[in-house]
């Protein structure tokens, strides 16, 4: 604790004061996310615990736990009991044709009285469950005709109650393997995130897992496991790793133990968390794990396994030719799905570098233009954003990053060279954040591209970086590993001197989507986020490629997008989603459920095929790909994923289009 606020409060980039107010703040945060939908917490326990409100602060500084303890405990005492509840509720069949109605928004709610009416709440929340279930199945009956075998609603709804017991089993069983250090990590975040939502605590099977989605690598056998009662599950055998290579580890597969090298005793991993599995499964390269493990015919066995590098090719960036409008264009197609980077590995993958190779392969292929594909992109590498605008623009600033009570300092690429100088469109939606956000501004700000996307992008304007806290002061040995701490140290800023924080990026061109009718989407519904600011700009120019006649690329887009049936619907569809949003009182009859329901459903059927007869002109690999392609049929089924999802996307079409008429305008 005293490590963690002695990192934050020298380091952050808005340090607040660790008083009373923060305490109170803290207080309610805490609670809020450990219980916010108010299952467990009755106002009862609220009170016990507000003999704390004010003293986190001195507890923080102390670094004592004594808010902490006492509401594990009450934690776990209304998790006990709402193991009761909810078995003796499901014994019990529900009156649906009583009239009454449940809450689904928890802020909309108070924490119950006392456990009667907390127990009162399980018994709404539960009859919705089943209901809502028993609903779904007399639907499925209606489906499938007049010959089919109909069941009573009875019959029905005593399936329903023993399917949401089992699935209640299941989850106090996951919420039983938490453990305290678990709770811990939580207790810890809320307080950094009180200074803004992106900064927090990573213990150390945390921060692993964080480098490996960095990276898009990681040292270890190539499985992906799940917890599967007391045992944790193979899921998906990586191609290329040395479990498949192997052959002996099937998808399914449960692990019973695990040891080291060629000596260590068996440990059983029975009734283990799927982190601590996983941190005993993974080790260094060319190190040997043996694992006893059960196939799903059933039958034991051990296996050996020597660790190695494990890539995962669906983190990287790749392309794809589609064909133009008209037939006669070729446009480059680059998916990148984050900003990774391998620090600690110098022949690791950098999404710069792999964005450089792409657009080299593309060019090979005489495309007349490029688009480069970063939705639902949350960022990652600073250094490969530079590198990456540096494809498109000459020398120049790229970005503004700044301190707390410190000047800007302006982050250039310095290489002359350009690598691409032709029409490029850059697509983005609401979920572009960060470093996405940097490279589109850039680009935006040179007036070297066309950006397509949603109203905004995320709204991310901060730097974070990483700070292990066992390199300060001196720290028993026996507590190691701390952890790290990831804090936000920098803004950054456009070179016109705006920010994206919280404000994002508004593309050239506007494409409606599901989100359009929502007014806080992105950083604004976060907690406790940054303000926007605005700073000098500073001086920039390219004379490479300038976008031209924009108010003529957006009126040609409009007029296509009025037209396109697909389009049309989404804006219709994003009206229904935001009225939807504030419907949250459901009824708990039947018969006034199924009113409710079929209201619903029929609304949303007139939306649900709304990109069936989406179909882009042409979809190919390339040339320099299909060996690669070809080498294991993981990497098959993942190409002919990408090629169906891309070939089927009105949002890739319309850029395609906004493509074209780039290239006859320009």
């Amino acid at each position: 604790m005293q490590t963690l606020l002695t990192f934050v409060n020298q380091l952050h980039y808005s340090p607040k004061a660790i008083n009373d107010e923060f305490s109170a703040e803290l207080f309610d945060f805490y609670l809020d996310n450990i219980d916010g939908g108010k299952r467990f917490f009755t106002q009862v326990d609220i009170d016990q615990l507000s003999a704390f409100k004010v003293r986190l602060d001195d507890e923080a500084k102390m670094g004592s736990f004594g808010f902490f303890d006492q509401s594990l405990e009450l934690l776990e005492t209304g998790i006990e009991k709402a193991k009761t509840s909810y078995k003796e509720i499901l014994a019990q069949p529900f009156d649906f044709n009583r009239e009454e109605y449940f809450e689904l928004d928890y802020e909309k709610r108070p924490f119950a009285k006392d456990d009667a009416e907390l127990r009162e709440y399980w018994r709404k929340s539960l009859k919705y469950d089943v209901l809502t279930r028993v609903n779904r199945r007399l639907e499925q009956q209606k489906d499938k005709g007049e010959e089919a075998e109909k069941k009573s609603v009875e019959t029905l709804e005593l399936e329903a109650r023993q399917e949401l017991e089992e699935t209640y089993d299941d989850y106090f069983g996951r919420v039983a393997k938490i453990k305290r250090e678990d709770r811990l990590t939580g207790y810890l975040n809320s307080i950094t995130q009180l200074f803004d939502p992106h900064s927090g605590y990573y213990k150390p099977i945390d921060k692993e897992n964080y480098d490996i989605r960095f990276t898009g690598q990681y040292e270890g056998i190539g499985a992906r496991l799940i917890q599967d009662g007391d045992f944790t599950r193979v899921t998906e055998v990586m191609a290329g790793g040395p479990a498949w290579k192997s052959k002996e580890l099937r998808d399914g597969d449960l692990f019973l133990k695990v040891a080291q090298g060629d000596d260590e005793e068996w440990t059983d991993i029975a009734g283990w968390t799927t982190n601590d599995v996983v941190q005993k499964i993974r080790g260094k390269k060319g190190t040997k794990v043996r694992l006893m493990i059960r196939s799903t015919d059933g039958t034991e066995k051990e296996i050996s396994l020597i660790r190695d590098k494990i890539k995962t090719e669906e983190t990287f960036a790749k392309s794809l030719i589609l064909d133009g409008p008209n037939n006669e264009e070729r446009i480059g197609y680059i998916f990148l799905p984050s900003f990774y980077a391998n620090f600690k590995d110098p022949n690791g993958r950098f999404s710069g570098k792999d964005v450089a190779k792409e657009v080299e392969k593309l060019k090979a292929e005489n495309v007349d233009g490029i688009i480069l594909d970063l939705r639902n992109n949350g960022g990652g590498s600073l250094t490969d954003v530079i590198r990456m605008t540096g494809l498109f623009i000459e020398e120049g600033p790229v970005v503004q990053v700044k301190a707390s009570r410190r000047e800007p300092e302006v982050y250039r690429d310095v290489d002359s060279q350009v690598q691409y100088d032709g029409p490029l469109a850059v697509m983005t939606n609401n979920f572009s954040a960060s470093a996405s956000e940097i490279l589109v501004a850039a680009l935006q700000d040179y007036n070297r591209a066309v950006i397509v996307g949603s109203k905004s992008t995320f709204g991310k304007g901060s730097v974070q970086r990483f700070f292990d806290m066992d390199r300060i002061g001196r720290i028993n040995e026996d507590l190691k590993p701390l952890g790290n701490v990831k804090i936000t140290t920098q803004k950054f800023y456009r070179i016109n001197g705006g920010s994206n924080q919280l404000r994002g990026v508004i593309p050239d061109i506007i494409l409606p989507d599901n989100f359009s009718e929502i007014e806080k989407v992105g950083e604004k519904q976060e907690n406790y986020p940054l303000s926007w600011t605005e700073i000098e700009p500073v001086e920039h120019s390219q004379n490479v490629y300038q976008i031209k006649n924009m108010d003529k690329l957006r009126k040609k887009s409009k007029e296509r997008i009025s037209k396109d049936k697909s389009f049309v619907m989404v804006a219709g569809n994003a009206k229904r989603l935001a009225k939807n949003r504030e419907m949250t009182y459901v009824p708990l009859s039947l018969k006034a459920y199924q009113e409710f329901y079929t209201q619903r459903n029929d609304e949303a059927r007139q939306y649900k095929d709304m990109f069936k007869n989406v179909k882009l002109p042409g979809t190919h690999n390339l040339d320099a790909d299909l060996d690669f392609i070809k080498e294991n049929e993981k990497n098959e089924a993942l190409n002919e994923n990408f090629i169906e999802v891309t070939s089927k996307d009105p949002y890739i079409k319309e850029t395609l289009n906004i493509v074209h008429d780039l290239i006859k305008i320009n």
